[in-house]
C-alpha cells in the first residue's frame, strides 16, 4: 500500500488526469480543463481558496457529503451539479440522477450506481442509506473508469461492476464497509486501482493486507 498526500496524477488516453484529496468523502478530480468537485463539505478544505467547479457531483444529502455553503463558495456561471433526489432538496436547481441513468455532462460520461446498506441499520429493518436513494458515480475520463462508490457496502451492484481502472471506495462501520467488506468487493470486480477513502490509515493498511494476494491490484491511501 502507498501513502502520500496531496495529489495524484493518472494518464489517461485524453490526457492526465489529476486526483486532489480534500479529506473524509471530498475530492476534486481535474481533467482537459474540467474541473469536477465530489462532495463538498466546508469541514474537509477552505472551498473559497479551491478552484471553482464546472461540475459538481453529490452522492448523497447526508452532511458529511452534502454542504450548500461549500458548494455556493465553488460555483460559477454554467457549473453543473449532479446529484441524488434527496439532495435536490438542499439543491434545487441542480440535475438529479436516479440509480441506473446515464448523462453526458461536459463531454464526460456519468452513470448512477446504487449505494446503500445491506447491513448496517439505524434501527430494526432501517438501514443508515436505503437502497434506491444514495448514487455512486461511475465516470470515464478518455480509456479510463473511475467509480467514486459514496456511501455503500459490497452490494450486488457493485460486485457485478465490469471493467472499472479506479475505485473509491469507503469504509466506516455500520454506515459504510469494513475492510473485509472492501475487500470482498475487490475480489469481485478487480479495479487495478483502490482508493479506501472515508476512513483513517489503519483500516487501509488491512485492506492491503487482505487483498495483498490478488495480482494487479494496488492499494493507496491518501488521507
Amino acid at each position: 500500500m502507498s501513502r502520500t498526500r496531496g495529489r495524484d496524477q493518472i494518464p489517461t488516453s485524453e490526457g492526465d488526469l489529476w486526483i486532489t484529496f480534500l479529506g473524509h468523502a471530498s475530492l476534486i478530480f481535474e481533467w482537459k480543463g474540467i474541473t469536477i468537485h465530489v462532495d463538498p463539505v466546508s469541514a474537509e478544505a477552505d472551498y473559497a481558496t479551491l478552484p471553482k467547479a464546472d461540475l459538481i457531483l453529490v452522492t448523497h444529502e447526508h452532511f458529511d457529503h452534502l454542504d450548500p455553503e461549500a458548494v455556493s463558495l465553488i460555483l460559477k456561471p454554467g457549473t453543473e451539479i449532479i446529484l441524488n433526489s434527496e439532495s435536490r432538496l438542499k439543491l434545487p436547481h441542480a440535475r438529479v440522477l436516479r440509480n441506473g441513468e446515464h448523462v453526458t455532462v461536459l463531454g464526460l460520461a456519468i452513470e448512477a450506481v446504487p449505494a446503500y446498506n445491506i447491513t448496517g441499520m439505524r434501527s430494526a429493518g432501517v438501514p443508515y442509506h436505503p437502497r434506491g436513494v444514495g448514487n455512486g458515480y461511475i465516470l470515464r475520463f478518455g480509456n479510463v473508469r473511475l467509480y467514486v462508490a459514496g456511501d455503500t457496502e459490497n452490494t450486488p451492484e457493485m460486485k457485478a461492476l465490469k471493467e472499472i481502472d479506479i475505485a473509491f471506495l469507503p469504509m466506516m462501520r455500520p454506515y459504510a464497509m469494513s475492510p473485509e467488506m472492501i475487500a470482498d468487493a475487490v475480489r469481485a470486480f478487480r479495479p487495478r486501482l483502490v482508493y479506501p477513502y472515508h476512513t483513517k490509515e489503519a483500516d487501509a493498511k488491512k485492506v492491503a493486507a487482505l487483498v495483498s494476494d490478488i495480482p494487479d491490484v494496488e492499494i493507496r491511501f491518501r488521507y
